[in-house]
């Protein structure tokens, strides 16, 4: 007897986004199939992979990736010029830390006139990351949206407290993408989903963070959030969960013990810098498994090895 394959097909598809301008722009999502069924339809735009720059000299980064960029890391124009033409990614995402009302506590001003020469420098698409403070950040987020009107940036993220802010100011204001931050619950995903929409933000302008661990740090609650949501977007026609997913991978992976431990505490662990690189490429590929559209990165090697990865699963 002759094998029949089965296939499952669904209802629901993830709404297509697109971000930044011209040729360099890209689009996320468009799948109506689970990640890599090409089996069972279509799988939509491929994952994308961004590199996180920040608008500060990186003190807390290991010594190692200090290294990496210690020749454009003090100015953010600098150093996303050189990710574009020697990494080659596919965005590039800048972290507004300096922002920190704990740390420098840069103005909302100075945040904007950087994002607006990083911007205006650069062909690839910009994402526009906070300090974490959300305060802070609805502040910041209202000025650079202003400075970068017209280049179509993504700003991850918004959460439940600025939502309002946020989304005014990203997605109503002037015409960019919003990031719609929670925290690995797929109700409350949804909550946040359902609020930007009321708001006026429509879902093709709406880009999920459902939330990202290293993995071994609790990743088995990211992976079946990551489940529930594409299956209810997919098998469920949920309209409400029918974004993509980008995961800041970056900030999770190069922040536990076995990225930042030293070679003299824990000589059996082997080189600092191998073991952070092995940790993001396995946050990034199980996130990219799991249902993410695009991920963000800091190490070239782990870009390199991540772009490899995707192009033998498409």
């Amino acid at each position: 007897m002759a094998f029949k394959m089965s296939v499952q097909k669904y209802a629901g598809r993830i709404s297509e986004v697109e971000i930044g301008t011209g040729e360099k722009a890209l689009k996320l999502g468009g799948e109506n199939v689970m990640p890599f069924y090409s089996f069972d339809g279509d799988c939509g735009n491929t994952p994308k992979m961004g590199v996180e720059i920040l608008d500060v000299f990186p003190e807390n980064w290991i010594e190692e990736l200090k290294n990496l960029y210690k020749d454009v890391a003090q100015n953010s124009v600098e150093w996303a010029k050189f990710v574009e033409k020697e990494m080659k990614p596919d965005f590039i995402c800048i972290k507004f830390v300096g922002a920190d009302p704990n740390g420098l506590n840069r103005s909302a001003e100075e945040c904007a006139q950087i994002a607006k020469d990083v911007v205006e420098n650069i062909e690839l698409p910009l994402v526009i990351s906070g300090c974490g403070n959300f305060e802070k950040d609805a502040k910041v987020f209202e000025k650079v949206a202003a400075a970068v009107d017209g280049k179509n940036c993504l700003f991850l993220a918004a959460v439940e407290e600025n939502y309002k802010a946020v989304g005014a100011a990203a997605g109503l204001a002037y015409p960019h993408k919003v990031g719609a931050e929670s925290s690995v619950d797929i109700n409350l995903a949804k909550q946040l989903n359902v609020l930007l929409n009321q708001l006026g933000v429509k879902e093709e302008n709406i880009v999920m963070n459902v939330g990202c661990s290293a993995v071994g740090y609790g990743y088995e609650y990211v992976a079946t959030t990551l489940d529930r949501i594409r299956l209810a977007a997919f098998g469920q026609n949920d309209k409400t969960l029918q974004m993509p997913i980008m995961a800041p991978v970056s900030s999770e992976a190069w922040s536990v013990k076995e990225s930042v431990a030293d070679v003299e505490d824990a000589p059996e662990w082997g080189c600092k810098e191998e073991r952070g690189i092995t940790m993001e490429i396995s946050t990034a590929s199980s996130m990219i498994v799991g249902g993410a559209n695009a991920v963000i990165l800091r190490h070239p090697k782990s870009l390199e090895t991540m772009k490899k990865f995707v192009c033998e699963l498409a």
